[in-house]
């Protein structure tokens, strides 16, 4: 349970479910051209697991000391398990999911994108021991990793698969994948700058520099509420333009998206402690599941 804990599981369960849905959720109800089987793609979501997972672990061995100040109950690496053997488990899962990124490109045909595997490995590597510290930086690389698991799936499965026969639908699918892959972009990004407020005095001791500690808790809240009524505006504008048709996802973004962001915005617009800034980053992710819940319902819309 310890290094379930350490991996951050639920997080990971997070990246199965968004890969899953976008594999058979979207691509096979719309008949879209595929490049990966069965057994390809569970290798690609393993790759994908590794390198997320290895990540968490590296970052906590560089967060030793803040999380002593931010969170000792959580603390696992020193009490629970040994520094030793969580750099070692690092090793183990990063080797694993970028030499199954290597077999996954060449079986594709396309060997360049093993690269991917190894860049996001460097980017994890560099998150937890450099650019966390630097002011909005590593919030912008750690979101744009998210975005990037949901990508890597229409990278490896759709991209290969193109034709000038079915350029347009892959082109549609591929579309609705990027516009996913910006939605987690941008609600992990409001989730970093609000755990970092609830991570400030950690990080000041950590000798980080955090929106939180370079423009204080006030004006840092009020940034996160004006991104979260940005989000509101972008998934109104997406409902119109894309899915004004469609009345089963309307009423499912609806209430399943637009109404907790709101709810977010509310509770945003005053909050002012870590407790409630511990609720507002729970409230981030909820609205992040229920994103990925939606994914198999354009299936449904079209069959």
């Amino acid at each position: 349970m310890n290094y379930l804990q350490l991996i951050r599981y639920q997080n990971l369960l997070f990246i199965v479910l968004a890969q899953v849905f976008l594999k058979y959720g979207l691509f096979q109800p719309f008949g879209a051209e595929t490049t990966l089987n069965s057994f390809t793609f569970a290798l690609l979501v393993i790759a994908t697991l590794c390198i997320a997972a290895a990540g968490n672990i590296i970052n906590d061995i560089y967060d030793i000391e803040i999380d002593k100040i931010n969170k000792p109950s959580k603390v696992l690496i020193g009490k629970k398990i040994s520094e030793r053997s969580a750099n070692r488990l690092y090793i183990i899962l990063t080797v694993i999911g970028v030499a199954i990124g290597f077999y996954l490109a060449n079986t594709i045909g396309r060997p360049g994108f093993a690269a991917l595997f190894v860049v996001f490995s460097a980017l994890l590597y560099l998150y937890a021991s450099y650019l966390k510290g630097m002011l909005l930086i590593g919030n912008l690389v750690v979101s744009g990793l998210v975005a990037m698991s949901l990508i890597v799936v229409a990278l490896f499965d759709l991209f290969p698969s193109i034709t000038p026969q079915n350029q347009t639908t892959q082109s549609v699918i591929f579309k609705i994948v990027l516009h996913y892959a910006l939605f987690a972009f941008l609600i992990n990004l409001i989730r970093e700058i609000v755990k970092d407020l609830q991570d400030i005095n950690g990080d000041k001791k950590g000798g980080m520099n955090t929106l939180a500690i370079a423009l204080g808790r006030k004006r840092t809240i009020n940034i996160v509420f004006v991104l979260g009524v940005f989000m509101v505006l972008g998934v109104v504008l997406y409902m119109y333009e894309y899915l004004y048709s469609q009345q089963i996802l309307v009423l499912y973004f609806l209430f399943a998206i637009l109404a907790p962001l709101l709810y977010f915005c509310i509770k945003s617009w005053d909050a002012d402690s870590p407790k409630e800034y511990g609720y507002l980053s729970k409230l981030l992710k909820i609205i992040m599941f229920l994103g990925i819940c939606s994914i198999p319902m354009f299936g449904f819309v079209i069959l």
